[in-house]
């Protein structure tokens, strides 16, 4: 049924995909930068992304066509999905910068999602978001992987394959750093340099790693996380897309970290500490990596076990009496 008067307002936070051992499948989201949709039913079965704002770097390459933009792709498969007699309107506010390895189009479309989810008589549970969700974000990386899209609709840290998206334990006490240079390093590009086959040892190594971080992860075991959280599959390759990435890695393990990688694509670098004072004493050294490189950066302290995408108060999605 069409509501003229229903609108609602989600926010998606930023993301770290891949988790070093995780490559598109694991990821994580991070309190602090993030994005907003605010969506409104239209009486015409169509979908239209009528702005984009914000001060985020690059949001005037986002294009407002529905189908080429993350959000408006992710409506539209969930509005033909369902058979909707009704379409949806859109407006995003960028709170993540595009090209940053913080999960920037994952976090429109999953907002939007959230959003216009809110507007339906009878709203899904999450994990029926999740397909639609992954239409979005293939607008943006080519491909379908939930890494992103994943944590931002559940919170926390989520295993995410084509079919399912799985909640993982995270202990309370696990916390995130993610450093943020003033760099684009497109999702294509950083995909490029994957291309050549790798050798069996490696492909084994990598398989160990994310056995002990997942295992670590469920037993809250701070010495298995260590000792998975290493990428020796996608790292060595990205790496040197990232000017000053050495430095601040080596940062994060001079201050304690359990484990420092790239978040994403990149250009972001991660690290995971065992208590939030360790991630706060480090989080300016980590920046300094950057910034001692001629590049300015900023940094965000989190738990991993965030919370995900949500409605803002300014939602209106009951009928008034």
């Amino acid at each position: 049924m069409y509501h003229s008067f229903r609108t609602a307002t989600a926010f998606a936070p930023a993301s770290v995909g891949n988790i070093g051992a995780g490559f598109d499948l694991l990821g994580h989201v991070v309190e602090g930068p993030g994005d907003t949709a605010t969506v409104r039913c239209l009486p015409e079965p169509v979908v239209r992304v009528v702005r984009v704002s914000g001060r985020a770097r690059g949001i005037e390459s986002i294009p407002l066509q529905a189908r080429a933009n993350t959000a408006g792709s992710a409506l539209i498969a969930l509005r033909e999905t369902l058979q909707l007699p009704f379409g949806f309107e859109v407006e995003l506010e960028k709170g993540i910068p595009l090209g940053s390895g913080m999960g920037g189009s994952a976090a429109s479309c999953v907002a939007a999602l959230v959003a216009a989810n809110a507007l339906l008589d009878a709203p899904l549970a999450r994990e029926a978001l999740y397909p639609f969700a992954l239409d979005g974000e293939s607008v943006a990386s080519n491909s379908r992987q939930g890494d992103n899209v994943a944590p931002m609709l559940f919170g926390g840290v989520v295993l995410a394959t084509a079919e399912r998206m799985i909640r993982l334990a995270a202990p309370d006490w696990l916390h995130c750093v993610l450093v943020h240079p003033d760099q684009v390093l497109e999702t294509r590009r950083a995909r490029e340099v994957l291309a050549d086959p790798y050798p069996l040892g490696t492909v084994v190594a990598h398989s160990a790693h994310l056995a002990q971080l997942l295992l670590g992860l469920e037993r809250a075991d701070a010495a298995l996380i260590r000792a998975g959280l290493h990428d020796v599959l996608v790292e060595p390759k990205r790496a040197p897309l990232i000017p000053g990435f050495n430095r601040v890695k080596a940062a994060a393990l001079d201050g304690g970290a359990l484990g420092a990688s790239i978040s994403g694509a990149g250009p972001a670098v991660f690290a995971w500490f065992d208590s939030h004072a360790a991630a706060g004493a480090a989080a300016a050294a980590m920046r300094s990596g950057f910034t001692d490189s001629g590049i300015d950066a900023e940094a965000w302290v989190s738990p991993v076990a965030a919370r995900g995408a949500r409605l803002l108060p300014s939602s209106s999605t009951t009928p008034p009496p």
